[in-house]
């Protein structure tokens, strides 16, 4: 639990920026720079009960939002919030990923702002053209990753003279934002839409090409899990391993369906082998160095698992 919560709780409900400004201390984070994460979950930094959560979530990638959702009376609180927390995940399995505002919309402040509270990577929205990577390039701490959302024409345009330094690491498909600013209906966003199909490959096969690691689009219709399933298998098809998330059920899917299964497999037979060498002594629960604890329930799993897949 972070610390003086109550207290950061009290100054965000008395709107006082400057007591919530005290909490925000630097220190020394351990950056995470995993690049195999499969579900990207978005949680406004205004909304404190979500951030209390980042511990318990299943998502591999948190990305802490700055910007759509967030009102602009509420950004300069949710920074400080943002800034807390990021200083109390010291080290975090989860990869922690801040979405400022756009570059003209104070988002290079935010940048210069968070620099000293070192978050895994820095997201930036509405990105156009080289020069404006460059030139966050150029802002950015040594070590902090950056992210671009695809989410402007000029972007799709210049897609693959986007990486223009080794902090690129990442593009978020934002395919609504990119469809508006094209001009395109909505509905085209389908299955079985040729259109929405080169849309995906293009982008898949030109991050490839430079690489980045592509992240597949949200899909809004969060209680529409056996859609959004859909997406998912069909993007698995195509050469995706990520997708962009928006609750809890939707990250389950996704961590399910983005799964390695080469390293599973390989995994589930070294736990069965082990478990069962262990039985042969009488041992039926211990730990493992590599594996964690292993026990009987673990064991059947792992042979549903392997099941599944032999």
């Amino acid at each position: 639990m972070i610390n003086n919560l109550s207290e950061i709780k009290d100054a965000y409900e008395n709107r006082d920026l400057a007591a919530l400004n005290e909490f925000a201390s630097p220190s020394h984070r351990n950056l995470n720079k995993k690049s195999n994460f499969r579900s990207v979950l978005m949680l406004s930094c205004n909304n404190l009960h979500h951030l209390t959560k980042i511990e318990s979530l299943e998502a591999h990638c948190i990305i802490l939002n700055l910007e759509d959702g967030v009102s602009k009376e509420d950004k300069p609180f949710a920074l400080l919030l943002c800034a807390i927390f990021l200083s109390h995940h010291k080290k975090c399995e989860k990869k922690l990923v801040v979405r400022v505002n756009a570059l003209d919309e104070g988002g290079y402040e935010e940048i210069a702002y968070l620099n000293k509270f070192m978050p895994d990577a820095v997201r930036v929205p509405k990105i156009k053209n080289k020069k404006e990577v460059e030139s966050v390039c150029e802002l950015l701490n040594e070590g902090i990753e950056l992210h671009l959302s695809i989410e402007t024409k000029e972007a799709w345009q210049n897609l693959s003279e986007l990486r223009t330094d080794k902090k690129v690491t990442v593009f978020y498909l934002g395919i609504l934002d990119l469809f508006a600013d094209m001009k395109l209906p909505q509905n085209l966003i389908s299955r079985e839409n040729s259109t929405m199909l080169y849309m995906l490959s293009h982008f898949l096969v030109t991050c490839k090409t430079i690489g980045i690691k592509p992240v597949s689009f949200v899909y809004q219709e969060f209680k529409n899990l056996q859609e959004f399933e859909k997406w998912i298998s069909l993007e698995k098809e195509m050469g995706f391993d990520a997708k962009g998330c928006i609750s809890p059920a939707q990250v389950e899917l996704a961590n399910g369906i983005f799964i390695d299964e080469e390293k599973q497999i390989i995994r589930a037979k070294n736990i069965i082998k082990l478990f069962e060498k262990h039985k042969e002594q009488g041992i039926t629960g211990f730990k493992d160095d590599e594996y964690g604890f292993i026990d009987e329930p673990i064991y059947k799993g792992a042979m549903a698992l392997l099941n599944r897949y032999m």
